[in-house]
């Protein structure tokens, strides 16, 4: 009964049908992964895509989490024997846990607090005198001086009302209903402050120096921003709200008879319960609060900058040189064939403090000519630039058509010291295998990029600074999604790949590497079943996202999953089709499908499949060997460098989007520093998200606005 609760408040908030979310709840429990489910459970859940389902998971958790907390705090205050059913009601309806927590605030097991100790010296029964406001005749140090009790160190009658002050003060701060008024208030009307702190170093805090903003407004950078500064030293935090406006909330509440003759002890309690106790909670949840969704912002753009990295197309066929650029150290060299074999290596010492320039052109020159290297990858760390203008010398030397492109080294140096990168290459240097990584990125992103933490490859926005444990959580899915939904060739995938495939832990992923090495390549799918450890779930979860070219089973190399096999046959002995005729010409069936003018509900019938598997089958085969990551915009390849004393305001260059973040993108023109194209100059309308409009990888033409040589800053906007 509770689960149906949960799955129509899942469907309300996510615009779902109750169904829907049952059916994939039940999914996800019995334990499919999120990408089966959404490329092969479609008729299941209503067609829901990946990130549908993801919601419907952290949700159904969150509610499960909090059913098992509500259970625990109802527990406790039974316990206590002060568990009312006015209580259980409001508990058992919270649909936060922020709200069970407020309401479990009274009764939590706490530590001596200034309440509890005028509570053991027989204060109480004043308190309540005193709340409940009844007496209007006297004054309040008459009513207080029985409770004078020079034993219990109630000396005297003013002891005896600041201790019950001290327990009205506990028990207005612990008021469910005042907590959450306040908080609304303070939320919607406070304003977040910064201030420098003394005569810090204030260098990229400066803005922060004397600051404020509305708390609702404040966007997710400038919260990390000034929390990062908080943390280092250099800002003093706080939360500025109209004290007077909570003061008439507290009174309208607590003044219960204006003629009482504690009228004036319960204004001081109030003030006294806001500022001591309330306050520092309500700064504290809301800066909680405020920070939690900067951190679920940045994660996303984090996320999403990793994917379309990852996601960016391989460069087939090449021969490459990456270079791993370096001034005292030399800079790295090494060269790869088509299939990202290692060939040879060096390091050359173009820099200073060395300064061999003409000999390190020889050297590369050498390397080129030996292997018939068509593109060389540079990275853009340190001395990227100069390197950049040494490989532009040796292009205009070259009687053959060589390229250059600059690659991002990010987490390169995580990966050569990486035990994946000493196994692959045991017999290389740490400070070697570095540039094979820049050459291999720029053959195959993703199939790089996944033996890296996904943290190192650096395109997010203080990723430093955010929930490291949501921020791995949401990274992990992120490559999980970008593999799956490439396809990952079976035969020559690496553990660090496989084991990103659905249904493919580390050690299953190690399994399939150790069969293939013993037993050549996987002929068909089904094999996989003799993999040790590589159950009956773990091939329904993968099979469809491993591919087999040129195997025994012409299925194995598209996207239909073995369960499907039967109904492809049907499909293509329907119109007389074969694999050789799919091969030859993938379009023919949909063709041949269109003519016919047969329903597809009625061919799905047939087939004895959903519309919606039937629609996959036809798109698969339709495209066998599709890699979907070639319609994205390809790598620009330079021969000549440009450098920052060329640019002119005006000038129109082609750029690559480097980093997409809140208020702008990085873009890459060709000279060492990237320039930012700002939110402002990236529309003629108003952009919210520049992730709407650009993500990593794109190739755009740009327009310079303006260059500060001097602080190596550029100003972009786009060419619209």
């Amino acid at each position: 009964m509770q689960e149906e609760r949960f799955y129509e408040l899942i469907a309300g908030e996510t615009n779902l049908q109750p169904r829907q979310v049952q059916q994939t709840v039940e999914l996800l429990d019995a334990g499919n992964t999120v990408p089966f489910i959404a490329r092969y459970r479609k008729e299941v859940t209503g067609g829901l895509n990946e990130e549908q389902i993801r919601l419907v998971e952290d949700r159904i958790r969150y509610l499960r989490n909090l059913e098992e907390r509500k259970a625990t705090v109802l527990e406790s205050i039974e316990s206590q024997g002060k568990l009312t059913p006015e209580l259980k009601e409001k508990i058992e309806k919270a649909t936060r846990l922020q709200e069970v927590e407020d309401l479990y605030l009274p009764y939590r097991p706490k530590k001596r607090t200034r309440a509890t100790v005028a509570k053991e010296k027989g204060l109480e029964p004043l308190a309540e005198l005193m709340l409940a406001q009844e007496l209007q005749e006297g004054t309040p140090e008459a009513v207080a001086q029985p409770y004078v009790n020079p034993e219990k160190e109630v000396n005297t009658v003013e002891d005896a009302l600041a201790g019950a002050r001290d327990i009205i003060a506990e028990i207005v701060s612990e008021d469910a209903e005042v907590r959450k008024d306040i908080r609304r208030f303070s939320y919607h009307t406070g304003l977040l402050t910064s201030k420098a702190r003394g005569d810090k170093d204030l260098s990229v805090y400066e803005m922060y120096a004397d600051y404020k903003e509305l708390v609702k407004r404040i966007p997710p950078h400038r919260i990390l921003a000034i929390n990062r500064g908080e943390r280092e030293g250099v800002l003093r935090v706080g939360l500025e709200v109209e004290i007077e406006d909570v003061r008439r909330k507290l009174q309208q509440k607590y003044l219960k008879n204006p003629k009482s003759i504690f009228v004036e002890q319960i204004k001081e309690v109030l003030a006294d319960s806001y500022q001591r106790l309330i306050a520092p909670a309500i700064e504290r949840d809301i800066r909680n609060q405020i920070t939690e969704k900067a951190d679920e912002h940045a994660i996303q753009v984090f996320a999403q900058n990793v994917k379309n990295l990852l996601l960016a197309p391989p460069v087939h066929d090449k021969i490459i040189m990456g270079i791993d650029p370096g001034y005292r150290t030399g800079c790295k060299v090494a060269v790869i064939d088509q299939t990202g074999k290692y060939l040879e290596g060096r390091t050359i010492y173009p820099h200073e403090p060395k300064k061999r320039w003409d000999y390190a052109r020889a050297q590369l020159k050498e390397l080129v000519e030996k292997h018939h290297v068509d593109v060389i990858a540079i990275g853009n760390g340190t001395a990227s630039r100069e390197t950049e203008q040494l490989v532009a010398e040796l292009i205009g030397e070259l009687e053959r058509e060589v390229y250059y492109v600059i690659v991002s080294e990010a987490g390169a140096s995580v990966y050569s010291a990486s035990e994946v990168a000493k196994e692959e290459f045991p017999d290389l240097s740490a400070d070697m295998r570095g540039n094979i990584s820049i050459a291999r990125r720029l053959m195959d992103p993703l199939s790089e990029l996944v033996k890296i933490d996904p943290k190192s490859i650096g395109v997010g926005l203080y990723q430093h600074d955010v929930n490291q444990n949501r921020l791995a959580e949401s990274l992990d899915r992120v490559v999980e999604s970008a593999v799956n939904y490439v396809g990952v060739d079976l035969n020559t995938a690496s553990k660090s790949l496989l084991k990103y495939v659905a249904g493919i832990n580390n050690r299953i992923a190690e399994n399939i590497v150790k069969y293939r090495e013993a037993h050549g390549r996987f002929k068909t799918r089904q094999e996989l079943n003799e993999v040790k450890g590589l159950g009956e779930m773990a091939f329904t979860q993968a099979a469809g996202f491993l591919r087999i070219s040129d195997g025994d089973i012409f299925f194995d190399s598209t996207a239909v999953h073995p369960e499907s096999y039967p109904a492809a046959e049907t499909l293509l002995k329907r119109f007389n089709l074969d694999a050789q005729d799919i091969k030859g010409n993938g379009q023919i069936l949909r063709h041949k499908i269109q003519e016919s003018e047969i329903q597809i509900s009625d061919l799905a019938r047939e087939c004895g499949v959903g519309i919606p598997t039937l629609e996959d089958i036809i798109s698969s085969l339709e495209k066998p060997n599709r890699d979907p990551r070639d319609e994205m915009p390809k790598p620009i390849f330079r021969s000549d460098i440009l450098k920052m004393e060329d640019l002119k305001e005006g000038m129109i260059l082609k750029g690559t989007v480097r980093n997409v973040v809140d208020f702008g993108a990085f873009v890459d023109i060709g000279v060492k520093m990237d320039g930012l194209l700002h939110k402002s100059q990236m529309s003629n309308k108003f952009v919210k998200n520049p992730l709407d409009l650009f993500s990593v990888g794109d190739v755009i033409d740009v327009k310079i606005l303006n260059v500060d040589a001097e602080r190596g800053r550029i100003g972009l906007s786009v060419m619209m």
